[in-house]
């Protein structure tokens, strides 16, 4: 009996040690035992504590059924024996989707989900673990970065303290909290296994955290936590080939979804400032070329727009963006991200490699519409069109197009990537914009749309 309980002993401290250096601090407020009084790690005060914040999220929408008028006149019924009482079926309300969210402000009872938890939902319904069910009213959604805020009645609540989800590790043991497959409050462990993913096609923002605490259908919007019980992330996406988990999920930083949350509590919506530059990500003879150091990473700026904040800050062609605001940058996407993060006309620090040498600048985020060209800039026959640069695609990209303007009936949609005007490469607007001075008349435009290339004559 003795050898069974020093290997008991044993056990419990190779876990402690295994737990890293942040437990002492935890387990010291663990006073947990088993039957024969040997003391046991367990999360379970924590999440004691933390459980209460995170909600389970229901939308319903109301289904329509498709009439057929000739059922509502009286001959046509008489006709086919139909029967006076028959009534069509009539709209009703179903429930569309489960999910989950976490409360982040008891007081205001301000709750943050994903946006693609209550997308085109009619109505919201937020479910405590006490049992307790409240309503909700959408405060603001950000489809670009899959955030949405709810708000419900602040009536006797319990919120989750916000983490900085710049300090986390690889390595740091993470909690994800959620409503998997709508069974109910659910809790999965597992560690940091990425930071800074990015590239996935999931959002128009990615700077994910990527984790093996098992994150299922219904888990999005819920909490990632860490061992103190502060929120680091908003669980939001799996790769699952078979439809289940795998170990690889991803999480919204925090620190971005607060950003989103702030602007959406003030504003009622989102708008994330940009500074006019191309960019794309470093190659290993790029890296080699643009000399920079060992373990070393950026996003190379290939051109910067004319009047520009980037340009009135001093940034060139060529220059390696390594840091923002002090954070790393690893790539195009993770670059968007933390611009996205600062609001428009506030200041930003960037550190950039230029001829071998570190150099930091510091310039104002901008109004993206002040970094896009429109009709006015370019050509009468692209009246309402807007475009931007696509420095990953070597492309210019239409991003949107005007109702009943004349670009509308041109032929382009939203999304074209545009390579040639009139037979010339073109790569950047000012490019774009010498091109289509050739013409007056007419512009012959080359366009990739879903992966296939066309010409399109537009007079």
């Amino acid at each position: 009996m003795l050898s069974i309980l020093r290997n008991r002993q044993v056990f419990v401290f190779v876990l402690i040690v295994l737990l890293g250096g942040a437990i002492p601090q935890v387990y010291a407020a663990l006073p947990l035992s088993d039957s024969q009084g040997e003391p046991l790690p367990s999360l379970a005060p924590m999440l004691k504590k933390v459980n209460p914040a995170v909600v389970n999220i229901a939308t319903y929408s109301t289904l329509q059924y498709k009439q057929n008028p000739l059922l509502n006149d009286p001959f046509f019924r008489h006709y086919f024996n139909i029967p006076d009482s028959y009534q069509q079926q009539q709209p009703r309300k179903q429930q569309q989707a489960a999910g989950s969210g976490v409360i982040v402000d008891a007081k205001k009872g301000v709750v943050l989900t994903n946006y693609h938890v209550i997308k085109d939902a009619e109505e919201v319904m937020v479910s405590l673990v006490d049992g307790r069910t409240f309503k909700a009213e959408i405060q603001g959604k950000d489809p670009g970065l899959d955030v949405a805020v709810l708000k419900i009645e602040p009536d006797d609540l319990t919120d989750i303290p916000l983490a900085n989800s710049s300090e986390l590790e690889v390595g740091d043991f993470v909690v994800a909290i959620g409503n998997p497959f709508g069974l109910g409050q659910t809790v999965t462990t597992g560690v940091v296994s990425a930071l800074g993913r990015s590239g996935l096609g999931i959002e128009g923002y990615e700077n994910f955290i990527q984790t093996d605490a098992s994150i299922n259908p219904g888990n999005s919007g819920g909490a990632l936590v860490n061992l103190r019980g502060e929120l680091v992330g908003i669980n939001t996406a799996i790769i699952a080939p078979a439809g289940g988990n795998v170990g690889i999920g991803f999480a919204i930083p925090i620190n971005m979804a607060e950003s989103s949350l702030a602007q959406i509590l003030e504003n009622g919506e989102v708008r994330r400032g940009q500074i006019g530059v191309g960019i794309q990500d470093i190659t290993p003879d790029l890296r080699e070329a643009f000399k920079l150091g060992k373990g070393e990473h950026g996003v190379l700026v290939t051109n910067v727009l004319d009047d520009s904040p980037a340009a009135k800050a001093g940034i060139q062609s060529g220059d390696v963006i390594i840091e923002v605001a002090g954070e790393k940058t690893m790539s195009t996407g993770q670059l968007r991200s933390q611009l996205g993060m600062v609001p428009v006309g506030d200041k930003v620090k960037l550190t950039v490699v230029r001829n071998g040498k570190k150099k930091t600048v510091t310039t104002t985020v901008g109004s993206p519409d002040d970094m896009l060209a429109t009709s006015t800039d370019l050509h009468p026959l692209l009246e309402g069109a807007k475009f931007e640069e696509n420095a990953e695609q070597s492309a210019i990209e239409v991003l949107s197009l005007a109702p009943n303007s004349v670009a509308a009936y041109s032929g382009l949609r939203p999304g074209d990537l545009i390579t040639s005007v009139n037979r010339i490469r073109v790569s950047n607007l000012r490019d774009f914009k010498k091109a289509l001075d050739r013409n007056e008349s007419s512009i012959l435009l080359h366009v990739n749309r879903g992966g296939g290339s066309f010409y399109l004559v537009i007079r």
